[in-house]
């Protein structure tokens, strides 16, 4: 691996310390990579423009792309979107904590750079015990982009981060290998009816059958 600090955790029970530890770096505006439930993560404070900055430096994105975030907490959403709408919150209740992004309207606190000024903005509740802590400690959304050079291929260990982009990082969380088989499934519910973006891990039969067979488009 490179040079670039690790913070070993375990995932089946993560260390609050550690946890602690990894969170304030992300609250003096560090970068992290951090294991989810899909695949390493890119996490900086969702609050801080000079980390969403630095992480747009890092992956070498186009300001155009959006930024989803998690949240540590089911509480924090409306804080976070314009309104939550009915058929959000049935697909809250049936996959979040999971591999499910919502796409909201924003509120207007929101970073411009996180939503790439459309107004929008995509947002999940980890179920990765690690993501989710990390999320609960920060006590502020986390970015969680794919922890990869932008268009280049998503990493499922931390030794695959160290080597493809660890020493742009100011830290990675090493919590064992990640799944690694799809992204998060994306849904728009800023649309009604709602509009499936993209199919991960949850099928779009399952997306449907929670919204008890209203079409997506």
């Amino acid at each position: 691996m490179s040079s670039t600090p690790v913070i070993t955790i375990d995932p089946g029970n993560p260390d609050p310390s550690l946890i602690q530890e990894a969170a304030g770096l992300l609250r003096q505006g560090r970068i992290l990579a951090y294991p989810t439930e899909t695949f390493y993560g890119l996490g900086a404070d969702a609050g801080n423009e000079a980390a969403i900055e630095k992480l747009f430096g890092i992956k070498g994105r186009s300001f155009s792309n959006p930024i989803p975030i998690l949240m540590g907490a089911e509480d924090e959403l409306d804080s976070l979107v314009e309104e939550v709408p009915e058929t959000a919150r049935r697909l809250m209740g049936a996959f979040w904590p999971g591999p499910l992004t919502l796409v909201f309207r924003a509120a207007p606190s929101l970073s411009p750079r996180l939503t790439a000024h459309t107004g929008l903005i995509g947002i999940r509740i980890s179920s990765h015990p690690i993501a989710r802590s990390l999320a609960q400690a920060l006590g502020a959304p986390l970015t969680t982009t794919s922890a990869n050079l932008s268009g280049g291929k998503e990493c499922v260990t931390a030794q695959e981060v160290a080597r493809t982009i660890g020493s742009l990082l100011d830290g990675i969380v090493d919590g064992g290998r990640t799944p690694g088989l799809a992204g998060s499934t994306v849904v728009n519910v800023a649309e009604d009816p709602p509009q499936l973006l993209r199919v991960g891990m949850i099928p779009e039969g399952e997306i449907t059958k929670v919204l008890r067979g209203r079409a997506l488009k």
